[in-house]
């Protein structure tokens, strides 16, 4: 009788298509010429669409095939839905809530996100985004910010579209099933002192065997967007840095029993 192949499956992501046209550039030579095969797209942005074909180009010139997601965004820039019907997401000024908004009513235990108005943001995301790549997303998901409310109305538009929802988890050890598999998402994006190629070998390491495990990062260049409106800065050329190492591509494609997926194949 066979044994069963034990595989390791690890899945890199790159958050942030769209958040600005250096973030933008920085994903793409993390796919050109990196490990990112996942990309989550953030649909509000204006930089989206750019970006995106940046991206699209990367893949097709080197051959890649990308899994694009719906990074869903409600707290940065302008939203696709119509302003006055949500009011609960948005500023003054008709921009969305800024995140450390949320954290702040987090702390306080309130969660001012209306349930409706989330659904209303999500399917205008959602709409946006089929214009933009020109086909439904590979997987599905949002923005990490502190609402409960917004998961929820997340996991519900998955679930009305068909989606493959990954869902959030803040605990590295909690596996949380991303369409038919368990799975294990980490980031350390926010790390100081922090070393991503480090990072990456310490977790393939200390995978277990038939593990799932969801790296997401947040490769990009720095431009006055980013700097001034995102606490996320260096540690994204870091990313990339790592992410396009020859030397940490070659020690992955020597580690046993180890597979580089996307969320397709999930």
């Amino acid at each position: 009788m066979k044994e069963s192949l034990i595989v390791r499956q690890l899945l890199i992501r790159a958050d942030d298509i769209g958040y600005s046209y250096a973030v933008n550039l920085g994903i793409a030579r993390s796919i050109q010429e990196g490990l990112v095969r996942s990309v989550g797209i953030m649909p509000n942005m204006p930089e989206a669409k750019r970006g995106t074909r940046w991206i699209q180009k990367a893949a097709s010139n080197s051959d890649i095939h990308l899994a694009l997601g719906q990074h869903t965004n409600i707290c940065l820039g302008k939203p696709c839905a119509e302003p006055e019907k949500i009011p609960s997401l948005l500023q003054k000024d008709g921009e969305f809530k800024k995140s450390i908004t949320y954290r702040d009513a987090y702390k306080q235990g309130e969660d001012f996100v209306v349930y409706d108005e989330a659904i209303i943001e999500i399917e205008a995301q959602y709409k946006r985004f089929k214009q933009i790549v020109g086909s439904k997303p590979d997987y599905f998901e949002a923005h990490a910010i502190a609402s409960n409310t917004l998961f929820h109305a997340i996991h519900d538009v998955a679930q009305e579209h068909n989606l493959r929802e990954q869902p959030i988890s803040f605990n590295p050890e909690e596996q949380i099933t991303c369409g038919k598999t368990p799975v294990r998402l980490i980031m350390h994006s926010m790390d100081q002192n922090y070393n991503p190629i480090k990072i990456i070998q310490e977790t393939i390491i200390h995978m277990s065997d038939n593990e799932t495990v969801v790296m997401v990062f947040h490769p990009g260049y720095l431009d006055d967007f980013v700097l001034t409106h995102s606490s996320l800065t260096f540690n994204r050329t870091k990313e990339v840095d790592a992410l396009i190492d020859p030397k940490l591509k070659e020690w992955i494609n020597k580690q046993p029993n180890l597979k580089l997926i996307t969320y397709c194949d999930l």
